[in-house]
């Protein structure tokens, strides 16, 4: 059983800040990076919203930057995915990773995010990386010429439609209700965009084709009336769902399965085990409130140490 004072799981804006901020603590940290190092930001190619890049900066570049200076006071970065965690209320906190190593922190803190949320349609899991996406950043380029649809209608609904038009020949938004839940500047920017054409009040009942994606059957909800969009490639903008399954019955999740954080901190339901991030925030979601989180986790996490 290997030994650690505090272990960070995951490695998106959360994790990293939390590790910057324990490192520099001298609690050296041990961060576990898990499949997707970075999080669901290396997906995102320009972030304009994050504080101190005037002119934006890649998701990608961001997040190597936030590694790069974790590393620089003395984290130490696993690419190791958790299979199973046995945690307790004031700790030990033990975890089984997937290559058969047993850890135990005297602190941990969970920043896991979450992951794409999907219809669920069996026509979406036939065409999964066969035409259907979640990230326009990813694929984008592959759909050169070709119209696409793009599911959903908050912010990231309204920036993948935005994305995919440098691409694509036509992005049809294909959205629920009659108004976009989107942000004023984003709604602007796809209403203005005349590659973007709005499905209103409509719901997608079946992605069609045989070998390859060929277009989506839609279903006015107002109307019952349906239509088929030709279309090769479909992105899923949705939202997320917190990557938090390790912990349902160990930690205290919400009915949506976020981690719930008590006390006006990163606090969870057991003493020593704090959570940041996408994982526990449902309400706002951005990087800059993950980082944040991540950095209350670490003065949490020290405090607890200390005392």
């Amino acid at each position: 059983m290997e030994k650690e004072k505090l272990i960070i799981i995951g490695s998106g804006p959360a994790g990293l800040t939390a590790a910057i901020y324990a490192a520099r603590a001298e609690l050296k940290p041990l961060l576990l990076a898990g499949e997707m190092p970075g999080g669901l930001l290396t997906q995102t190619s320009e972030v304009e919203n994050f504080p101190g890049f005037p002119e934006g900066i890649n998701g990608s570049e961001l997040m190597s930057r936030m590694q790069q200076q974790a590393e620089r006071f003395g984290v130490r970065v696993e690419y190791e995915q958790v299979d199973s965690v046995t945690l307790s209320d004031g700790g030990p906190q033990r975890l089984r990773l997937a290559d058969g190593r047993e850890l135990e922190a005297e602190a941990l803190i969970v920043s896991t995010g979450a992951a794409p949320r999907y219809l669920g349609l069996p026509s979406e899991e036939k065409f999964r990386n066969r035409g259907v996406s979640a990230c326009a950043t990813c694929d984008g380029a592959f759909f050169r010429d070709v119209p696409v649809v793009v599911v959903g209608g908050g912010d990231s609904a309204a920036e993948e439609a935005t994305f995919l038009t440098r691409f694509a020949s036509k992005v049809y938004l294909i959205h629920r209700r009659h108004e976009l839940r989107a942000s004023k500047i984003m709604v602007d920017r796809v209403l203005a965009n005349p590659k973007i054409e709005v499905v209103w009040d409509s719901i997608v009942e079946e992605i069609t084709g045989d070998k390859e994606l060929d277009g989506v059957r839609v279903r006015n909800v107002v109307t019952g009336a349906e239509r088929r969009i030709d279309c090769r490639g479909y992105f899923a903008a949705l939202g997320h769902v917190p990557n938090t399954a390790l912990f349902k019955g160990v930690l205290e999740l919400d009915e949506q399965g976020f981690i719930r954080l008590f006390e006006n901190s990163s606090r969870t339901s057991l003493r020593g085990v704090f959570a940041a991030g996408d994982c526990a925030d449902h309400v706002y979601r951005q990087a800059i409130t993950a980082a944040g989180m991540g950095c209350c986790a670490a003065i949490d996490a020290e405090r607890y140490l200390v005392h």
